[in-house]
């Protein structure tokens, strides 16, 4: 019993990780129908956000240290909604509608944040800050004019063309100054080291709980509440179901069905940035986080059902719980004490690692599509129709 108790607790540590990172990805493809494959690439912002505040907070020493992770959840959220708010605002508005280029376009995004990441240094940020400073300045100006409906399309090509060069002679130019060129982040893993108050841990029923994972439980039921809060009594919230439910008629009554997108993208990609801060404090921070957790989020908004955080909660958990339970050997454990015939012990220590486990529980979730395949919790109605 003890053995399947802390079975249980460390599956429900799994799966707030994926229901905080799932709760993004089930508002977003709720509302706009969007497959961000980009999604743990801004769980991996948040995880790397939240290393760059422990280094600004260590030379501080006690006990500023230990205060730096209530800093860097805020951080990590404010990073990854900057950069989920400039891809909507970039690309992926231009592709609503289209499932298939949505789902192309944000899978090489992707690609492009983790390079990003491993090439990262002061000589391509301050690169980046010169051709946006140059373009979208330059632009800012332009638009004043009278006739700007009609020099749009010729303006953008030319400050794209001339800010884009100037800012790649700005970077040849600088590119031997070796204090300028040297790699933030580069390819290697980095460590979070997690503050006095969240090592050790305390024992109960007989095995020691890790205070890590009970921050992270706690940290998980503040996202759920925050959310549910914003969701169903602030104004912006009620906005967001109105667009859910039906955009044309939301957008007839005077809601901004642009600002709404483009406020939703940066909440869910805000969140994808906290689950990456409490990703940090389980493991090392490199550039293919995300993808350890990608595939897990989004079987959790399909088995829970799109859009319905009720069925997001327990999908994340049941999911959490299974691949543990099954990964970690606990259940061929508990079949052996039970002595349970041999040909199913063999079944289940096959089963006993972490990459098999994925794949069992994978092949759960695809006998239960088969009778639910709209989830736990299917969208009725007009919602249902859309």
């Amino acid at each position: 019993m003890s053995t399947l108790i802390e079975g249980l607790f460390n599956g429900f540590s799994i799966g707030s990780v994926l229901l905080i990172a799932a709760l993004g990805l089930a508002i977003v493809f709720g509302l706009m129908g969007v497959i961000n494959l980009a999604h743990g690439e801004l769980m991996m912002l948040g995880a790397y956000a939240t290393f760059v505040v422990q280094n600004i907070f260590k030379p501080l020493g006690e006990p500023w240290f230990s205060l730096y992770i209530i800093v860097a959840i805020p951080i990590a959220f404010i990073v990854s909604a900057i950069v989920g708010l400039i891809l909507e605002r970039g690309a992926i508005r231009f592709l609503y509608g289209r499932p298939l280029e949505t789902l192309l376009a944000t899978w090489g995004i992707s690609l492009i944040l983790r390079q990003f990441v491993r090439s990262v240094n002061w000589l391509l940020f301050i690169s980046i800050g010169v051709f946006s400073l140059l373009f979208f300045g330059g632009m800012e100006l332009i638009k004043r004019r009278s006739d700007w409906e009609r020099i749009k399309n010729k303006v953008t090509a030319l400050l794209l063309v001339l800010s884009g060069g100037i800012a790649i002679a700005f970077y040849s130019i600088l590119s031997n100054n070796l204090a300028l060129t040297k790699a933030w982040f580069s390819t290697r893993n980095v460590d979070v080291t997690a503050p006095a108050w969240l090592r050790g841990g305390t024992d109960a029923f007989g095995f020691q709980i890790p205070y890590v994972r009970l921050f992270i439980i706690v940290l998980t039921i503040l996202c759920l509440i925050g959310v549910y809060w914003f969701l169903q009594r602030s104004t912006w919230g009620l906005k967001i179901r109105a667009v859910t439910q039906n955009r044309t008629m939301s957008s007839c009554l005077g809601i901004p069905t642009a600002k709404v997108d483009a406020l939703t993208f940066a909440l869910g990609s805000g969140l994808a940035g906290i689950a990456g801060c409490a990703v940090s404090l389980l493991g090392s921070v490199g550039p293919n986080t995300g993808q350890n957790y990608i595939i897990d989020t989004f079987m959790v908004v399909v088995v829970g059902g799109v859009g319905n955080l009720l069925g997001t909660i327990l999908a994340a958990m049941g999911i959490g719980v299974l691949n543990y339970l099954i990964g970690s050997g606990t259940l061929a454990l508990m079949f052996t004490n039970i002595k349970a015939p041999q040909a199913v012990l063999d079944f289940f220590f096959f089963f006993a690692t972490s990459s098999m486990a994925k794949v069992m529980v994978f092949a759960l979730i695809i006998t239960f599509l088969q009778i639910k395949p709209a989830g736990l919790f299917p969208q009725k109605g007009r919602t249902a129709e859309l």
